[in-house]
């Protein structure tokens, strides 16, 4: 079985794989100030949970944007299997054109959405991922990853919203009923969730443009399920893309 990790800004997604099935999937918090032990006893929660051995997991591959939380994550997989994992960086084998020729700038988990989306969706790609910051990254016809735009996730600006003016209170994120609100909850959800909307639709429509042609719209992320039924472009959610990618590149990889 292999473990395959991906280290976000918020959550920690966990995938429990064997052959091209995900048989289990499940998100701690991520946690700068957790240490290697503590990781550890997560980790051992999470295989406890599920009934699973540390000697069932055969490989174990990680990416990650929080490095602090990679080193601390990394200790704790070798000293629960005794593997050391592989991590997505540069020297890894992707199978990846990107424009520019220099891997290390782009964010091991644009490389591992894109790797996974070129395998089962036709190019051109527009692909989405809505988690801490929304993320949009093209990939032209011939597969090659051109770059992209990265803005605010809804949560951040959400947040930021709410402190930094007096009046206005928190809100759960919701689809608003109008795009006009009745009251200020509504104007908010209307300007946050709406908004959120409307800038991907808008984004979209810019990057065919300068892609010169339509393209496939692959989004994941743990906001977008809420975002896309107000989207007007066609958008294929995959909640697994980043795990199907991270066993993708596990198996281009492995010795």
């Amino acid at each position: 079985m292999l473990l395959a990790i991906d280290i976000g800004n918020t959550n920690i997604v966990i995938g429990c794989v064997e052959g091209e099935k995900i048989l289990h999937e499940l998100r701690l918090a991520t946690d700068l100030v957790k240490t290697s032990d503590q990781y550890w006893m997560d980790l051992k929660g999470v295989l406890a949970l599920y009934d699973l051995r540390a000697e069932e997991i055969e490989g174990v591959i990680i990416s990650s944007v929080v490095p602090p939380v990679l080193n601390s994550l990394r200790t704790a997989v070798m000293k629960l299997t005794g593997r050391t994992p592989m991590v997505v960086g540069p020297g890894l084998k992707t199978g990846l054109n990107i424009a520019g020729g220099n891997p290390g700038q782009v964010g091991s988990d644009l490389v591992v959405a894109a790797v996974a989306a070129l395998r089962d969706y036709p190019a051109p790609l527009i692909i989405i991922d809505m988690g801490t910051a929304t993320t949009m990254m093209a990939v032209d016809a011939s597969g090659t990853l051109l770059g992209g735009s990265i803005c605010p996730g809804v949560k951040v600006s959400s947040e930021v919203l709410t402190t930094r003016t007096s009046q206005l209170p928190g809100i759960s994120l919701e689809a608003p009923k109008h795009a006009i609100g009745r009251n200020t909850t509504e104007c908010m959800q209307s300007g946050i969730m709406l908004g959120a909307a409307c800038m991907i639709d808008g984004m979209v429509t810019r990057m065919e443009e300068e892609l010169g042609m339509k393209a496939t719209v692959i989004a994941t992320g743990g906001i977008s399920r809420f975002v896309l039924p107000m989207c007007r472009t066609q958008i294929h959610y995959d909640r697994d893309l980043l795990l199907k990618g991270l066993r993708i590149l596990y198996e281009k990889n492995k010795r």
